[in-house]
């Protein structure tokens, strides 16, 4: 990949400009996956491995590798936990009508296949299997966030936008985001991730991009960005 482990932050000083409805604070980020997602008009192109996906329909994204999460948890509200990561499955392996209605018993033998990947996939993702048939909502909020991850990151994903994961996280849960991140990382699975957690971007970010107020002010690896004058000036409020 192209794009190995690299983070969009967000520094203090926006948080009292004016939102736009996309970024509330103003800085550009949410409005950044926007983009590169085609949920938003926008100039430029984008290009995923090598490929112009610039006019790909953001529906259709997904199946040609290009994931994300949200800012607040999204999921199908009446299916289990284990029917939401199933049906993520089955958006990249749709079945054939013929299939599923003269061939009855090979379908049921599919789904119970996919169904078992789908309890493999949510405990690598930290989903305990207790959990699997409760509904999303009786989730505690730090292992929604880890469905929404692995919703995001089922088989095909090539590369995964996430959006302030931490968020609401802190203590045990934060550790286990942190480490989750790592191994994701290290299993070589792309991933462009917006915090404002700045010990958990520097603790796994390959590289860090900051944006202030919607300009890119600082590009670099963790110890690059953390001795930048002007990184150090937006998020102290003075120069180092």
């Amino acid at each position: 990949m192209l794009i190995h482990l690299a983070m969009f932050v967000e520094m203090d000083v926006a948080k009292n400009s004016a939102g736009n409805g996309l970024a509330a604070d103003g800085a550009g980020k949410s409005t950044c996956f926007l983009a590169a997602t085609n949920m938003v008009s926008h100039t430029g192109s984008i290009v995923l491995d090598g490929a112009d996906v610039t006019d790909v329909p953001a529906h259709r994204l997904p199946r040609a590798g290009l994931r994300r999460t949200f800012q607040q948890n999204a999921f199908f509200g009446g299916m289990t936990v284990l029917e939401n990561m199933a049906a993520a499955l089955l958006e990249n392996r749709p079945s054939g009508l013929a299939g599923s209605v003269f061939l009855p018993w090979i379908e049921a033998r599919r789904r119970r296949a996919i169904e078992e990947e789908a309890r493999q996939h949510l405990l690598r993702y930290r989903v305990p299997e207790t959990m699997h048939h409760k509904l999303p909502g009786e989730l505690s909020y730090g292992t929604q966030r880890m469905l929404s991850i692995a919703l995001a990151t089922a088989p095909g994903a090539r590369i995964v936008l996430l959006d302030e994961p931490a968020a609401g996280l802190g203590g045990p849960d934060m550790t286990a985001l942190r480490d989750l991140l790592v191994r994701m990382r290290d299993e070589g699975l792309a991933i462009v991730l917006i915090e404002h957690h700045m010990d958990l971007v520097m603790g796994v970010a390959d590289e860090v991009v900051v944006i202030e107020l919607g300009e890119v002010i600082a590009t670099g690896k963790p110890a690059e960005i953390q001795s930048n004058p002007r990184v150090l000036e937006a998020y102290l409020g003075k120069a180092a």
